[in-house]
């Protein structure tokens, strides 16, 4: 038994995610069509900037209804030891009906989260399952026609964000271990397995000040630790993956430049204010700003020492920026390469 109830999750998700943009069979065949193809191509541009191979694979296209089911699988996947550790402490009954209240809480989210995903490796699979590259056809399409951009050059720009990630993923083989064991520490940081103490900590938010996500202001000081590695970890993978979309350059993706500022232009009015809202309780907002630092530290490492002297950072978990390195670049290749790198 799972922490979530995923089946219900998933139906809850689908039940409330908006409506997408309307496609005749014959457009949402061709979108799926294109957007595996400009995967395929997007391979050999992200082996040629970053100089890492990883496993291959076909993207899987999929609906917001299909990206829910996924996410809400991979969260079972990930909190599996905290699921044994649930069954322990309580009876099944009780476990069960834990489940299903999460499942309702998780949908919801992720009803919301779905319309705004354009695409995600999905590194947390069942031992023996390779990792999915996603691709969510609905909001690229609604996304690349609110944005006024060409089609084409925005779903090869969004490829090659996804197949990045793929590539770090698989080129580097010791990263899933060590994101999994970042994740046991958080969960062994927290009151997860505590519903009292978690409970405690809720009720204490009523007196919290003002400002912050819910993901910060639900955090122990000992989780705070683990998440400043994470928060450094996450910033390198995301500002690596926007290094390569821009990195390709206009021979590649002729109007990168144009779509790149449109992109901005997006992220900064960020919709409503109830989504404002919404982005700031989940953390959303942290995720827009691990982009921007991540990809001024790999701008500024690989300015130093070359995208080979840079690769140094997939080397173990060692080589890793902190995140006081993500905000001083200039630390980290002191650290790994000596001073001599600055001269």
């Amino acid at each position: 038994m799972g922490v979530v109830d995923t089946d219900l999750a998933a139906t809850v998700a689908a039940r409330l995610a908006p409506a997408g943009p309307r496609l005749s069979l014959t457009e949402a065949a061709d979108v799926v069509h294109m957007l595996r193809d400009l995967t395929d191509q997007a391979e050999q541009h992200v082996r040629d900037v970053t100089g890492l191979h990883g496993v291959v694979g076909p993207a899987t296209v999929v609906d917001r209804a299909g990206w829910s089911r996924a996410n809400a699988e991979g969260f079972n996947v990930v909190l599996e030891p905290l699921a044994q550790t649930l069954l322990a402490k309580q009876n099944k009954l009780a476990v069960g009906v834990t489940a299903k209240l999460t499942a309702v809480q998780m949908g919801t989210m992720l009803s919301w989260l779905s319309s705004k995903v354009l695409g995600q490796y999905e590194a947390f699979q069942p031992v023996g399952q390779a990792g999915r590259l996603l691709l969510v056809a609905p909001n690229i399409i609604e996304t690349e026609r609110k944005l006024g951009v060409d089609p084409h050059d925005f779903r090869l720009w969004v490829a090659l964000h996804e197949v990045t990630h793929r590539t770090q993923f698989t080129a580097v083989t010791w990263l899933h271990d060590h994101v999994r064991s970042e994740i046991l520490a958080l969960m062994k940081a927290s009151s997860l397995d505590d519903p009292e103490a978690l409970m405690k900590r809720l009720r204490s938010l009523a007196s919290a000040p003002r400002g912050g996500s819910l993901v910060e202001l639900l955090q122990t000081p000992e989780q705070k630790l683990v998440m400043d590695r994470v928060t450094g970890f996450m910033s390198l993978l995301e500002g690596h993956a926007e290094h390569v979309m821009d990195g390709v350059g206009p021979s590649v993706v002729p109007s990168v430049q144009d779509i790149r500022d449109r992109f901005e232009q997006r992220r900064r009015q960020r919709g409503s204010p109830l989504e404002r809202l919404l982005r700031r309780l989940l953390g959303l907002d942290l995720k827009a700003k691990q982009y921007a630092e991540g990809s001024v530290f790999v701008r500024d490492a690989v300015a130093a020492v070359g995208m080979a002297g840079f690769n140094r950072v997939w080397e173990s978990p060692e080589t890793l920026p902190t995140r006081a390195e993500i905000l001083a670049p200039q630390d980290w290749v002191a650290r790994i390469h000596g001073t001599a790198a600055l001269a």
